[in-house]
C-alpha cells in the first residue's frame, strides 16, 4: 500500500502544476491582442490541461481510496483536497456553458489555494476512528463539499464582477472592502508559504504549559510571536514570545493556532504591500483595465446559477443526510454542535440569497456581494470552526 500512497500524492502533485498551467493560458487569453480566434484556441489549451489535470486529481481520490480502503474525505487533508477537487468539476462544467475564459483565471487559483492549505495538514494516510465507519461518511460529505465548492464558482463570478465594475479611480467603502477580500485571499497564501518554509527548514519551538492542570508539551512550527498561557520555552536560542495568551486560551493547541493566525495576517500584509508599491496602484484597480471585455450581464448569470444549482445540492448533504446521520449516530438529527450550526447559517445564507434575488430583484453587485459574504461564510466554517471550535466534528 505504500507504493499505492506514493502514487496518490504524484497525481495530486500533477494536478497541482495542471491547474498552474492552465491558469497561465486562461490568463494569456486576457492579454492576448490577435484576435477571437487565437484567444478561442488559448482557451482551448487551458481547458484542456484543466480537464487532465482533474482526471489526475480523481486518480489521487481513486488510488487513496484504495490504499485506505475508505473514502478519502475523512480528515482536513483529505477533505479540502476534495474541495478543490470538485471546485474545478464545476468549473469545468460551467465553462463549457458560458465559454468564460476569465473565470478560469480566478477559479482556479481558488482552487490551487485549497490544495496548497490541506498540504499544511498530515497527509498520512490512517484508520477510521469508530464513529466515522459508515456509508453516510461518503454520501454527506462528498455532497456537502460538492455543494460548497459550486458557490465557490459564483464567489469566482461575483468578485470578477465586483473588480469590474466597483469604480476605482477614488477610494471609497465598496473599494476598501474589495480590496479587504483580495488581501484575505493573499493572506491564505502568506500562510501556505510561511508553513512551507519553515517546515522545510524543520523549525520548531516547544513549550510546556498547564492544560487542565497537567504540564502539557505544546509545540509551534513557527516563531513564537504569542506564547501558550502560563508557558515555559523549552527550546534553547529561540525567539521568546512578545506576549503569552490569555487564560480562556489555555488549550493544547488555542495559542498556536492563535501564532499562526497573526503570522499569516502579517505575511498578507508583506505579500499585499508588496504588490502595492510593484503595481502602484490598489490591486483591483491594477486588475480592472484587463477585465473590459468581460460582459457584467454574463458574469451575473454564472454568479445566480451558481449559487441556484449549488443550493439543493448542499441542503441535501448538509443538512438533510448530516441529520439522517446523527440520528443513527447519536439518537438525535439536530443538537447545535458548531458545525451543525454553521451549515445551517450557510443555507440560511444562501437561501436570503435567492430570495432576495428572485423576490427583491437583487442583481449585479448586490448580488455579487452576497456570492463574496457567502464564500467568507464557507471558508469561516472550514477553518474556524474545525481548528479552533472544539465540537463533535473536530476529528475532521
Amino acid at each position: 500500500m505504500g507504493d499505492l500512497s506514493t502514487v496518490s500524492s504524484n497525481l495530486l502533485y500533477a494536478a497541482f502544476v495542471l491547474y498552474l498551467i492552465a491558469t497561465f493560458f486562461f490568463a494569456a487569453t486576457i492579454r492576448d491582442k490577435k484576435g477571437t480566434n487565437t484567444k478561442s484556441k488559448l482557451g482551448n489549451v487551458a481547458i484542456t490541461i484543466a480537464i487532465v489535470g482533474f482526471i489526475a486529481q480523481v486518480g489521487y481520490f481513486i488510488t487513496r481510496w484504495i490504499a485506505s480502503d475508505h473514502a478519502p474525505v475523512s480528515n482536513l487533508f483529505e477533505y479540502t483536497t476534495f474541495f478543490g477537487m470538485m471546485l474545478v468539476a464545476a468549473f469545468i462544467i460551467i465553462y463549457f456553458i458560458y465559454r468564460l475564459n476569465m473565470l478560469g483565471l480566478f477559479a482556479l487559483p481558488i482552487a490551487l489555494l485549497l490544495i496548497a492549505f490541506a498540504s499544511m495538514f498530515p497527509s498520512e494516510i490512517s484508520p477510521l476512528v469508530p464513529s466515522l465507519k459508515t456509508h453516510w461518511l461518503y454520501i454527506h460529505v462528498t455532497t456537502a463539499a460538492t455543494g460548497q465548492a459550486i458557490f465557490a464558482v459564483s464567489f469566482a463570478a461575483g468578485l470578477i464582477y465586483l473588480i469590474r465594475q466597483i469604480d476605482q479611480s477614488r477610494a471609497s467603502k465598496r473599494s476598501f472592502w474589495l480590496e479587504f477580500v483580495l488581501y484575505t485571499l493573499i493572506a491564505t497564501l502568506g500562510f501556505i508559504t510561511l508553513t512551507s518554509s519553515f517546515r522545510a527548514l524543520e523549525y520548531e519551538v516547544v513549550f510546556e504549559a498547564p492544560v487542565e492542570e497537567q504540564m502539557t508539551t505544546i509545540q509551534y512550527g513557527l516563531p513564537a510571536i504569542v506564547g501558550p498561557y502560563d508557558s515555559e520555552m523549552v527550546s534553547e536560542g529561540a525567539f521568546s514570545p512578545l506576549f503569552n495568551a490569555p487564560s480562556w486560551m489555555n488549550g493544547q493547541d488555542a495559542a498556536s493556532k492563535l501564532n499562526t493566525f497573526i503570522w499569516s495576517l502579517l505575511a498578507g500584509l508583506v505579500i499585499y504591500w508588496l504588490l502595492r508599491l510593484i503595481l502602484r496602484k490598489r490591486i483591483a484597480a491594477a486588475i480592472q483595465p484587463l477585465l473590459k471585455k468581460v460582459k457584467p450581464d454574463l458574469l451575473d448569470e454564472v454568479c445566480y446559477r451558481a449559487v441556484a444549482i449549488g443550493f439543493p445540492v448542499f441542503v441535501l448533504g448538509a443538512l438533510i443526510f448530516a441529520m439522517i446521520w446523527a440520528q443513527q449516530a447519536w439518537d438525535r438529527p439536530w443538537g447545535w454542535d458548531p458545525k451543525e450550526v454553521w451549515a445551517l447559517i450557510t443555507m440560511l445564507f444562501y437561501a436570503a440569497f435567492l430570495h432576495l434575488r428572485l423576490s427583491r430583484g437583487w442583481h449585479g453587485e448586490k448580488s455579487a456581494w452576497l456570492a463574496v459574504i457567502g464564500f467568507a461564510i464557507i471558508m469561516f466554517n472550514l477553518i474556524v470552526v474545525n481548528l479552533v471550535i472544539a465540537g463533535l466534528h473536530s476529528y475532521a
